[in-house]
């Protein structure tokens, strides 16, 4: 910048029209965002995404603009909000969960697609092989055999005496659905038995509350809901009046209040978003591009709640915690 200035200055006003020939303005890249968890985008999604884009130099207000649409838990309304940035023209749609994925494969079939926290890419239809992904949609997947029955386990673990669990999933979500078949096998081995309630928004939560407490359930298992925090921490609170252990997928959840949680570190995939986003606007075509999935698993325990439940975690248990909140 201080060379640009000072020859400005020794050439005179003439030479600014060539100064500005030579270096033209650099592309404005716009990026569009789909979220079922509403817009602004949380602060620990965005907090990584930005910091994926900025190590290839994408900078917010400079080479980049980001378009957020968000439903804030209504899923049905994602297609609409697909469309609209479709409409926008954007270079690439980031996706997050898979109903906001299908809804982005839906509204375009040209506009490449990063999904990120997707369930199962292929049972969902999404792509047709993780390794070559086809088409314009390609991204991280959330999930891997294994991740839903080790989250059973670690839940029978801490709270050997449960054997009615409540389940809160959205039976519309099939990354939420073909997870929890699993789920099944896991707690009969276990000796627990699971019962469902379909939670898709927090306008179903007072209905959840009600169901868990005419099954008489011991512990909840909570599948990624698509719901504000202050949701959760409702959640975490119903939890702790009713001495039911929670377990979830989503590491936000525990840091409400919840007592534990099992699953992928959320926030590497946000930032690693940017590595796709950076190789397809770099000319790679995103169908040509592997989807990756998750290899290493977080295990949280909150032991304010373990002891605000009158819970005591086994020694061995807390030494496998990847992290431990006091």
């Amino acid at each position: 910048m201080e060379r640009w200035a000072f020859a400005v200055c020794a050439l005179g006003l003439l030479a600014a029209p060539v100064a500005a020939e030579a270096q033209p303005a650099a592309k404005v890249y716009r990026i569009g965002f789909l979220s079922s968890t509403g817009c602004p985008i949380r602060p620990e999604i965005m907090g990584p995404f930005r910091q994926g884009l900025l190590e290839f130099n994408y900078v917010e207000g400079q080479n980049i603009t980001i378009e957020c649409r968000g439903a804030r838990g209504a899923t049905d309304h994602l297609p609409v909000f697909a469309a609209e940035l479709v409409r926008l023209n954007v270079d690439v749609l980031v996706s997050v969960g898979t109903a906001s994925a299908q809804a982005a494969k839906h509204a375009t079939t040209t506009i490449p697609i990063v999904m990120v926290s997707v369930g199962d890419p292929v049972g969902s239809g999404l792509v047709t092989d993780l390794a070559r992904p086809g088409g314009n949609v390609t991204g991280l997947s959330a999930l891997a055999p294994g991740m839903v029955p080790k989250a059973v386990e670690f839940l029978k673990e801490a709270a050997p005496s449960v054997s009615r669990v409540a389940v809160w999933i959205d039976l519309t979500n099939p990354g939420q659905t073909l997870a929890d078949q699993h789920l099944d096998a896991a707690a009969k081995s276990l000796g627990v038995t699971a019962e469902r309630s379909d939670v898709r928004t927090a306008a179903n939560l007072d209905a959840a509350f009600a169901a868990v407490l005419k099954q008489r359930a011991e512990a909840l298992f909570v599948h990624a809901l698509p719901i504000e925090l202050r949701d959760v921490q409702r959640i975490a609170q119903f939890a702790i009046r009713n001495r039911l252990p929670t377990m979830a997928l989503f590491p936000q959840f525990v840091r409400e209040g919840m007592l534990m949680s099992y699953g992928p570190n959320f926030a590497e995939g946000y930032r690693r978003a940017g590595t796709y986003i950076d190789t397809i606007l770099k000319g790679a075509k995103a169908g040509d591009l592997p989807i990756e999935q998750p290899t290493k698993f977080e295990l949280i325990i909150n032991l304010k709640t373990a002891k605000a439940l009158g819970l005591t975690i086994p020694p061995a248990l807390l030494q496998r915690a990847d992290q431990v909140i006091e």
